[in-house]
């Protein structure tokens, strides 16, 4: 297959494997869209994007436009690069029509679940907090609607037991490069056709918020265990011990609590980890943070202090 003059556009890490290969691979990339550069950190600085980061240290050039739609200016910039395809990876903005009809073979993206479950903005996280055994990625004709697209090619692969968002995340953005260099000889031939979605077993992967990281004790510790690896790195599980914050970065569902106490209630603390009492099941605390402090171990934390018989709210 002779290389092909492509756009891309994308913002976050998830994005740059995909760049990454593409370029090793030895297409030429004409444009990078990308998010525009948002304060970051403490001293609010204006922070590039990591997309933007590897095409400038690649000598690309980067367009970085508020918007697409409803801007003729940007989208005839986009339109005179004369782009065989366009490459999209959690870019972070809707692309309007005019967009999707500009290259010639139009515009494909790389979406981190196995569509159509999972359309949307967090498709990582809910997948497993829904406690979903595989995930993958999917290289997809992009259309009008959200994520609705026919797909060209899929790669499967387990949600592993002790996995997180973050590890998860890592391990299918490399997936997704992959895929996505698998698949643009289909793509460029035309053939065979990409698969349509089967909208009866569509789901929807709405986007993370911090309200979701508040645990519920009354909730089973394996949907508990399922929250503290989705949300980890981000927002972090978290609940609150004499009216202070405590995030869970790593815990682990056991059986059922060998006390009828309530939920939230500490049964046991010792260097294995925190024994907390749920609404069915214990949950086994191994890693936290309390409030102004970096992630410890349970061993650490409780050098500091003793919590047997204490209550997380």
């Amino acid at each position: 297959m002779k290389p092909l003059r492509l756009i891309f556009a994308g913002t976050p890490d998830f994005a740059v494997p995909c760049l990454a290969a593409l370029l090793d691979a030895g297409h030429e990339v004409i444009g990078v869209y990308t998010q525009p550069d948002r304060p970051a950190g403490r001293g609010r600085r204006l922070q590039m994007s990591p997309v933007k980061t590897l095409a400038l240290d690649r000598g690309l050039a980067v367009y970085q436009p508020e918007r697409l739609k409803d801007d003729p200016e940007a989208i005839e910039q986009l339109r005179k690069l004369g782009a065989d395809l366009m490459v999209v990876v959690a870019y972070g903005l809707r692309l309007p029509s005019a967009v999707l009809e500009a290259p010639r073979l139009g515009c494909v993206n790389v979406h981190a679940s196995l569509l159509p479950r999972w359309r949307g903005a967090a498709p990582i996280q809910r997948a497993i907090l829904a406690g979903d055994t595989e995930t993958g990625v999917c290289i997809m004709r992009m259309e009008a609607g959200l994520d609705t697209g026919p797909v060209f090619h899929r790669i499967a692969t387990p949600i592993e037991r002790h996995e997180t968002g973050g590890t998860l995340h890592d391990r299918l953005a490399e997936l997704g490069a992959r895929a996505l260099l698998e698949a643009l000889p289909t793509i460029v031939a035309g053939s065979p056709a990409p698969e349509p979605q089967d909208e009866t077993q569509a789901t929807y992967a709405h986007k993370l918020s911090k309200d979701e990281a508040r645990i519920d004790w009354n909730t089973p510790a394996e949907a508990i265990e399922r929250q503290v690896r989705a949300f980890n790195p981000w927002p972090v599980a978290q609940t609150t011990l004499e009216g202070a914050t405590l995030r869970i970065w790593t815990a682990e569902a056991e059986g059922d609590a060998s006390d009828s106490l309530p939920p939230g209630t500490v049964i046991g603390a010792d260097r294995t980890g925190i024994r907390v009492a749920t609404g069915s099941g214990t949950l086994r605390i191994t890693c936290l943070q309390p409030a102004g402090k970096r992630p410890m171990s349970a061993a650490d934390y409780l050098n500091a202090r003793q919590l047997d018989g204490a209550r997380l709210d």
